[in-house]
């Protein structure tokens, strides 16, 4: 890094920080049922900064990181496609959440501190990741290619596999845990921790936050190769990737009661997969498939499948009105 980009790296960090400390210490300090006209003007908010943030790198991108490579339109068109197909595959993350808190019964009230720090949590994750997806392919450039083969056969697998009930009882991470701690009957309001007779134990929401990490762990194998097939910049790929992590807090709270109507959107993430991979492994030949178009058949790809979707959803509608 140059003394530019760590600068960079340092305030962008500080910003997310602010940020989340604010959401949290100020708009919901209290526990609460988060309404969907809240989540609504949360999930708008998080969307305008990643965009706001587009365009300061569309506009300003040669002078923060001089020499890079990039030019400023190839940055912004970078930034964008990372972030609308990290913002699509996050998605999918909201099926597994929705299970997990339907099968521990996790209070609506409470639902909001889990996935904020879940996300704090999946933030760092993510950040370890990246640094050590992008320090392979520095060293070993045919990495690529490998990350490409995974991706096609991850979105091969997702379109044909069926979806399965969810067992936390089988969790590595909750048996392991359970052999060191004693975890609490029920509920202690919305606290992770409790000290019952001198004896500290954890609370059921601990564990559905242990759930919640374990599975965005899952998430991040898929979705981080992803955005390296449309960039290798490790701050266009981390940045990219934190804000649409960001959003799927408030995002979890606009979708939770209608993500079932999106049917074929599992099937068009799929789709999306096997596209990146099969850029990825066409990066070193003549047929690389450039930002701009791969922005587009993304866009086009998750546009007919939430199309489809809510074409079916009223069609079965009707239907139903007509019996």
């Amino acid at each position: 890094m140059t003394d530019g980009t760590i600068w960079m790296w340092i305030g962008f960090n500080a910003f997310v920080l602010a940020m989340l400390a604010l959401d949290l210490g100020v708009f919901h300090r209290k526990a609460h049922d988060v309404s969907v006209r809240e989540a609504l003007t949360w999930s708008g908010v998080w969307i305008a900064l990643a965009l706001t943030f587009n365009v300061i790198i569309f506009f300003f991108w040669d002078k923060m990181v001089p020499g890079s490579g990039y030019s400023n339109s190839d940055a912004g068109l970078a930034f964008l496609t990372g972030y609308l197909i990290e913002k699509s595959l996050s998605v999918d993350n909201i099926f597994v959440i929705m299970l997990i808190f339907s099968y521990f019964a996790v209070p609506s009230a409470y639902q909001h501190r889990v996935l904020f720090w879940g996300i704090l949590g999946a933030l760092v994750m993510r950040g370890v990741m990246i640094g050590l997806g992008a320090a392979l392919i520095h060293e070993f450039s045919w990495i690529i290619y490998i990350f490409g083969a995974f991706l096609i056969f991850t979105g091969i697998r997702m379109a044909f596999h069926k979806d399965e009930e969810l067992h936390p009882e089988n969790n590595p991470l909750i048996k392991l845990f359970r052999r060191f701690m004693p975890v609490s009957e029920k509920y202690e309001g919305d606290t992770f921790f409790i000290r019952r007779s001198g004896v500290l134990m954890a609370t059921p929401l601990f564990l559905v936050l242990l759930m919640i990490e374990s599975t965005d762990l899952i998430f991040a194998v898929d979705s981080i190769p992803a955005i390296f097939a449309v960039t290798q910049n490790p701050f266009l790929v981390y940045t990219s990737n934190v804000f649409a992590i960001l959003g799927l807090r408030s995002l979890y709270f606009v979708l939770a009661g209608v993500v079932t109507m999106f049917h074929y959107l599992k099937l068009g993430l799929a789709v999306v997969l096997t596209f990146v991979g099969t850029k990825m492994l066409l990066i070193e030949t003549p047929f690389k498939i450039p930002t701009l178009i791969s922005l587009g058949v993304v866009a086009l790809i998750l546009g007919v499948s939430v199309g489809a979707s809510l074409i079916r959803a009223r069609n079965i509608k009707r239907a139903a009105t007509l019996m």
